[in-house]
């Protein structure tokens, strides 16, 4: 299954504000919109993104001004060039950015801003090769058993995992699709030891996994038993959605490179 992440999607209570902070704070330009009856949906992304880089997905339902961050949903994660952390987080502050964790307080490896809903944003350094500056690295969601977790992403996505990071009460887990380009993104599964649930909120949304052949790859996971959440066809056929083991909703579409719009629709 090819199934490189397409973008990951995030609800916000207003639209003009996210739009403002992504643009001025990330340099992020919108790609295309969709504005449906009492809904809008905007692609958000580096100017120079990869074929294979994830998009951001800003989704805005007239009517819902305060939404909720559920502890299901952790974050996304941006990259900066190496040895350039410091540099960009000083700019983000000067910016009037919420100082959230600070280089210092992670160790100089990582840091964390937010955006004006509360959304979680880490800044990792990475080889300049491997992506334009802020294009998302990874998104973390918290899941409640690892080992369901990880068979989710390796049977049933085909997923590796690329890497695992070990702590005493907790660990995290990256999986990316096979033999995937340095610039695309991959999934960060946090896991606690301690045996603890977790809340969706209403202000996650989900993670789009880009397919060759939407029909065909929905039926090969419908038989390794993916859940039957919202097939093709309730969808006109134009994308379809199945859940993990934590409920975490997964989309699946098949893009059109010739196509003069980012949406199906």
């Amino acid at each position: 299954m090819d199934g490189t992440l397409d973008h990951v999607m995030l609800r916000v209570s207003d639209l003009d504000d996210s739009l403002e902070w992504y643009e001025t704070h990330l340099e992020y330009e919108e790609k295309d919109r969709y504005e449906g009856e009492d809904f809008t949906i905007v692609y958000l992304g580096p100017e120079e993104i990869h074929e294979e880089g994830a998009l951001l997905e800003l989704t805005h339902n007239e009517g819902t001004d305060d939404l909720e961050v559920g502890d299901a949903w952790g974050h996304v994660a941006v990259r900066v060039p190496e040895g350039e952390l410091e540099e960009h987080y000083e700019q983000l502050m000067d910016e009037g950015v919420e100082d959230y964790r600070d280089p210092e307080s992670c160790g100089g490896r990582y840091a964390f801003v937010k955006d004006p809903d509360g959304h979680e944003i880490e800044i990792v350094q990475r080889d300049p090769d491997e992506g334009a500056l802020w294009s998302l690295d990874h998104t973390m969601i918290r899941v409640e058993d690892a080992d369901e977790a990880l068979g989710f992403w390796t049977r049933k996505f085909e997923y590796d995992e690329i890497g695992r990071w070990e702590a005493d009460t907790f660990a995290n887990y990256f999986v990316e699709p096979r033999d995937a380009a340095a610039e695309a993104m991959a999934v960060e599964l946090t896991y606690n030891y301690d045996g603890r649930s977790y809340e969706m909120g209403d202000a996650w949304g989900h993670l789009c996994v880009r397919v060759d052949d939407l029909g065909e790859n929905w039926e090969q996971l419908l038989t390794r038993e993916a859940p039957d959440y919202r097939d093709p066809e309730s969808n006109d056929d134009m994308y379809a959605f199945t859940k993990d083991q934590d409920g975490h909703e997964i989309e699946l579409i098949e893009r059109d490179p010739e196509a003069d719009s980012l949406f199906p629709f």
